[in-house]
């Protein structure tokens, strides 16, 4: 069974890094196994030019792992960006998964917005909003629960509930 999976969406500079740290911290001292999926829509390597796992692709692997004596890490080479469920099967003994971007992506979403980043509010589609984070009043009528940056306490009682304790 794969886990309930909440996506974290705003604009560049809204704070999704931090918050993101803020409440990962939070759900572990709850002791929940939590996982993160990161969007980098500018692509990304791991890789260091030399290296074994990097010649290994080089030298045309598809896929390449390597494992350490406390973490591992898998390269899977892809023709093209897959769907966020199709991310989700590495993460089968996690309690929730999070992650940072994804607003395309047809999953329950936490948006963060700042007074000081106003560019646009309700990035996502609104039935996929589950909850509302700001530094300001809402900019327009919203239906979801709101809260602010300094109530991860709040927020992760709210994912626990809603998430974790059911397995939504």
């Amino acid at each position: 069974m794969l886990p309930p999976i909440v996506s974290v969406v705003g604009t560049t500079g809204s704070g999704k890094t931090t918050f993101l740290e803020r409440l990962i911290k939070e759900l572990k001292k709850r002791n929940w196994k939590i996982g993160v999926i990161k969007n980098d829509v500018h692509g990304f390597d791991i890789d260091k030019p030399g290296k074994s796992t990097w010649r290994f692709r080089e030298a045309g692997a598809d896929n390449v792992m390597i494992c350490g004596p406390d973490k591992m890490a898998f390269i899977e080479k892809h023709q093209e960006k897959k769907s966020l469920d199709a991310y989700l099967s590495y993460f089968r003994e996690m309690d929730l998964v999070l992650t940072e971007g994804f607003k395309r992506e047809n999953k329950p979403k936490i948006e963060l917005y700042r007074k000081d980043n106003a560019k646009d509010y309700i990035l996502c589609n609104e039935d996929e909003l589950i909850a509302f984070v700001t530094d300001d009043i809402p900019p327009k009528e919203i239906a979801k629960p709101i809260f602010g940056f300094e109530e991860i306490s709040k927020i992760a009682d709210f994912l626990e509930e809603i998430f974790i304790k059911t397995g939504i």
